[in-house]
């Protein structure tokens, strides 16, 4: 029996897969395979419903949807636009960043070729508006979702530039790691949860709430995730040990154990600088740096206060009048799973 967050992301993910099928159908060519291969289809003898991504951001919409007492399945389209976004700007990602492997697979752009992978980004970019404003909503939610959704394409866009700008810097600052944080990934849970808002029939406060809920939340996600880009075991999240690290990134492990003053943080600013070697006990080295300087222990407690800052702003939700206590758990849940999970 799964767990009570594992029952919402799999409501999701059936909520989505249908339209999302749909939508990939419609593409056609080159273009519409890349978009099947990035949300889970077959394409290189592999297949499997675990190739497909989880559906975070797609449960958060609808599940903010429903805190608000609204009908989920009136915020359908506006989870499947998200799940469409997140997966374009993956695809994206892994071109920039020449990540060769996603979900325990080839990434897109080694199948297919960066320029297909690249295109069908753009092509999902522009099918997220279409189906927006493709719904049978009201005009004037319509025209607000889409404001929401384009602030967001901004937001990523600058987040991810950050994080292209920072390969060619040899240290970073701490609130410059942080807003990186904030544009590439807390911007699109913030997204999902205002959406899912709006959809939901919430008020301006209930709105502005969830949105603070999914920032926190998406800033806490990253943090894990950085971790896990270290420490993480590939087995389960799907790429190479010590990924990151091979890659100098300035993760904000690595960017919290650069600025901690300390000589081990001095002696891995000094090895980052190195180009990386042809094995893993370079890695092993750098990751023992980056605990030895404090990195894991700040992001952990960096972490930890935004979960706890976005289960306070449940909290507070819940005991306002209209709210569904029920939707309000399943909220609860799935920041406990994105918290604490291992991939």
């Amino acid at each position: 029996m799964g767990t009570r967050a594992e029952a919402v992301l799999g409501l999701a993910a059936a909520a989505c897969h249908a339209q999302l099928r749909l939508r990939m159908g419609l593409l056609g060519g080159a273009v519409g395979e890349v978009a099947a291969y990035q949300f889970g289809a077959a394409g290189d003898g592999s297949s499997g419903q675990r190739h497909g991504g989880k559906y975070v951001r797609a449960a958060l919409t609808l599940t903010c949807a429903r805190a608000v007492g609204g009908d989920p399945g009136r915020a359908a389209p506006a989870a499947a636009v998200v799940e469409m976004v997140h997966n374009l700007s993956l695809l994206y990602d892994d071109v920039l960043d020449r990540d060769a492997v996603r979900r325990h697979r080839a990434s897109a752009w080694k199948v297919f070729g960066p320029a297909t992978a690249t295109r069908s980004a753009d092509a999902l970019l522009m099918l997220a508006f279409e189906m927006l404003n493709a719904s049978d909503m009201p005009e004037p939610l319509v025209g607000e979702a889409s404001a929401v959704l384009l602030d967001t394409l901004i937001q990523l866009a600058v987040g991810e530039s950050l994080d292209v700008l920072f390969e060619a810097k040899p240290h970073i600052e701490l609130a410059e790691c942080l807003e990186m944080v904030s544009g590439k990934t807390a911007s699109l849970f913030d997204c999902a949860c205002r959406l899912g808002a709006l959809y939901g029939g919430g008020g301006p406060a209930e709105v502005d709430a969830l949105a603070a809920f999914g920032h926190d939340l998406g800033m806490a996600f990253q943090l894990v995730d950085d971790l896990l880009g270290i420490w993480g075991d590939p087995a389960v999240t799907g790429k190479p040990v010590f990924a990151d690290l091979r890659a100098r990134k300035l993760s904000a492990p690595v960017a919290a154990a650069m600025s901690s003053n300390t000589m081990a943080g001095d002696e891995l600013a000094r090895r980052y600088a190195l180009p990386a070697g042809p094995d893993t006990a370079e890695e092993v080295e750098l990751a023992s740096l980056v605990d030895e300087a404090g990195g894991r222990r700040w992001v952990m407690e960096r972490a930890a206060e935004h979960a706890d800052a976005a289960r306070h702003r449940l909290q507070n939700l819940a005991s306002s009048t209209g709210t569904v206590p029920e939707a309000v758990a399943d909220l609860d849940a799935l920041r406990s799973l994105i918290v604490n999970r291992s991939h």
